[in-house]
Order: structure tokens, then C-alpha cells, then sequence
């Protein structure tokens, strides 16, 4: 919980003790309480209101799939290249199963990038700025 470990919470502990003086820190620490216990309260009525508008999905929902920390972008990277084309067999099927416009469009664009070599000025069109 923020980095603090039981050593820190005593050395701050004592050091209210100080401070405060020993007439003053029941008075502070009823208030530390109910200030833990109003943001308790307001934790679990979030959490209640969430409940009630996502309906049972809440319930089916697996938090620690969603908590960032889990997600090591070494880790991401080392498997997106390590992993061979997850799409190669299904575009062929894809391919197979029905024509590709958009594939003719690649095909054209390609041969027409393939065609401009590195001394060519490239196309220009003063409307597109």
C-alpha cells in the first residue's frame, strides 16, 4: 500500500505522538477512522452502482485480465516476434473463398510504389495541402 511497510506506518505513528501531543491524537485518529471508513463506503457504493448498471456481466467480469500491471511490454514484443503470421493461413482462405476488392487496390498501389525509384521525385498534388 503505497510503499509503506509496518516500519514506516510506526516511525510516522511516533512521530505523531510528538507532534500532536497525547490530548489531541484520539481526537485526530476518530477522525482518520471515519475518513477510512467514509472512503470504504464510497469504494463499495461505486462498486454497488456498477453492479446494478452492468447487470449480471459484473459478476462474469475477470478483473485481473484487466489490471495494467500485468502487462510487461518486453514481454509483449518478445512474443508478437517470436510468433510466426497468426493471419497467413486465413487470408488464403479468405482469398479462396470469395474475391478481394481491396486486393486489386494493393496490387496496383504496390506496382506503382515498386515503380518509383529512389532518383524519382515523388507525385506532387498542390490540392491536398
Amino acid at each position: 500500500m503505497f510503499g509503506l511497510t509496518f516500519e514506516k506506518i510506526l516511525l510516522i505513528g511516533i512521530i505523531a505522538v510528538f507532534l500532536l501531543g497525547p490530548d489531541k491524537l484520539p481526537h485526530y485518529a476518530a477522525q482518520l477512522g471515519r475518513l477510512v471508513r467514509q472512503l470504504r463506503d464510497m469504494a463499495n457504493g461505486a462498486k454497488d452502482r456498477m453492479r446494478d448498471e452492468m447487470g449480471p456481466e459484473f459478476d462474469d467480469l475477470d478483473w485481473k485480465k484487466l489490471d495494467p500491471r500485468q502487462y510487461d511490454p518486453r514481454r509483449i514484443i518478445r512474443e508478437a516476434l517470436a510468433d510466426e503470421d497468426p493471419f497467413k493461413d486465413q487470408s488464403a482462405t479468405i482469398s479462396r473463398a470469395e474475391p478481394n476488392p481491396e486486393g486489386a487496390y494493393l496490387k496496383r498501389k504496390r506496382a506503382r510504389d515498386a515503380a518509383l525509384t529512389a532518383l524519382e521525385p515523388a507525385p506532387f498534388d498542390s490540392e491536398s495541402t
